[in-house]
């Protein structure tokens, strides 16, 4: 095997309540002035003042910055770079989904690189750690809290730019499953197909190793058997804090094997028409690892046995067919679309999404090599 490195948050807490020792710890940190990075949403809730007065309990002082969008912009980060730097912030606290964890990467690594979020595109582009990033989770499938991926919107050129750095990893993550309860059931439908994305792309990733194996494989076998109840019983504790630690495994294997064609295409979506990610994953999910399916196959037979299908007796292509099969099973009972038709996608604007996917750094591991004329079919046969 070629030399591997494990990325990882140097802390990571999980567990019902566990955010009340988290906001502890940001004070044993030495931080006094934090920038609270969240969404109008959540801060329409009462949950970030919630959280400001937290952490004014334990010492630390706030400013709370609610301009995440849900697919974060560079004009988003440069607000809330303003506001850090008008505030004298010492550190950041990411409150809520991808969005606001991945805005607050982009205001933490400027706040120390300087420049432009746009600078950073690509695969460890800055030359200084960020601003030290708290991330507390609301949601259960980005994987954002403890992840080195930080993907942000350029309005200019309407695509999502990735960034994978190292220096964007948060220093301390947080998962308390009670601040999942209660989300909208298509949310967490989006989020844990986004998980379920992470685990299989990261599988099936030309960089797997037995470490992002074994957290892909349990990832998926969790989903498999908790997405559904989560997704119909919004406050079901057990299946929640279940979700979150498959959405945190399913970020350790793709932190540390990265991605494939299907995150690299879900971005031009999100980038070009402002599309959720966890819906534009799960009807492009299928669809790619049906072209992975020469190279894979037996890759994916492992996942259709951890999502539960009996693949005894199974040739490998039989189950790399049956692994697609449960995933559009999976996806069909908790309500993603079929298609991205009904997602507004127009055919006309096929040939620049598939020309900046094949751009988009995500698509670097994918176990089969495509053409600018592949990845046009995969998004017309997911139409």
């Amino acid at each position: 095997m070629t030399e591997t490195t494990f990325f990882i948050p140097s802390l990571n807490m999980m567990g019902a309540g566990c955010l009340t020792n988290a906001v502890g710890n940001v004070y044993s940190y030495g931080f006094r002035r934090a920038l609270i990075v969240t969404d109008s949403v959540m801060n329409s809730l009462g949950v970030a003042d919630k959280l400001g007065a937290l952490l004014a309990a334990a010492g630390v002082s706030s400013v709370i910055f609610p301009g995440a969008q849900p697919n974060p912009t560079v004009g988003n980060v440069e607000a809330g770079l303003a506001l850090l730097q008008q505030e004298q912030c010492d550190c950041v606290i990411s409150l809520g989904g991808g969005s606001s964890h991945d805005c607050a990467k982009g205001i933490a690594l400027t706040a120390t690189n300087g420049g432009s979020i746009r600078d950073y595109e690509g695969v460890d582009k800055s030359a200084k750690a960020q601003l030290p990033l708290i991330a507390i989770n609301t949601t259960a499938g980005t994987a954002s809290e403890m992840t080195r991926f930080c993907i942000i919107t350029d309005e200019q050129r309407m695509v999502k730019m990735a960034i994978v750095d190292r220096n964007v990893t948060p220093l301390l993550s947080v998962n308390d499953p009670e601040l999942m309860l209660g989300k909208p059931p298509m949310l967490t439908a989006a989020t844990g197909m986004d998980a379920l994305t992470h685990a299989v792309e990261a599988y099936v990733s030309v960089a797997a190793t037995p470490i992002t194996d074994a957290c892909a494989l349990k990832a998926v076998s969790i989903i498999a058997g908790n997405l559904r109840t989560a997704v119909a019983e919004g406050n079901n504790l057990a299946a929640r804090e279940a979700m979150a630690y498959a959405g945190f495994m399913a970020g350790m294997a793709f932190n540390n094997a990265s991605l494939g064609f299907v995150h690299a295409m879900a971005h031009q979506l999100g980038g070009f028409y402002d599309l959720p990610h966890g819906v534009c994953n799960a009807v492009l999910l299928p669809h790619v690892e049906e072209f992975n399916a020469d190279i894979a196959a037996s890759r994916l037979k492992d996942v259709a046995h951890a999502l539960g299908v009996d693949t005894l007796g199974m040739s490998d292509r039989q189950g790399a067919d049956a692994c697609i099969a449960a995933i559009r099973r999976l996806s069909a009972d908790i309500g993603i679309p079929s298609g991205l038709t009904q997602l507004g996608v127009k055919d006309q604007d096929i040939p620049i999404l598939a020309a900046n996917a094949l751009k988009d750094a995500c698509g670097l591991t994918n176990p089969r090599r495509a053409s600018q004329a592949d990845i046009e079919s995969i998004f017309r046969a997911a139409a």
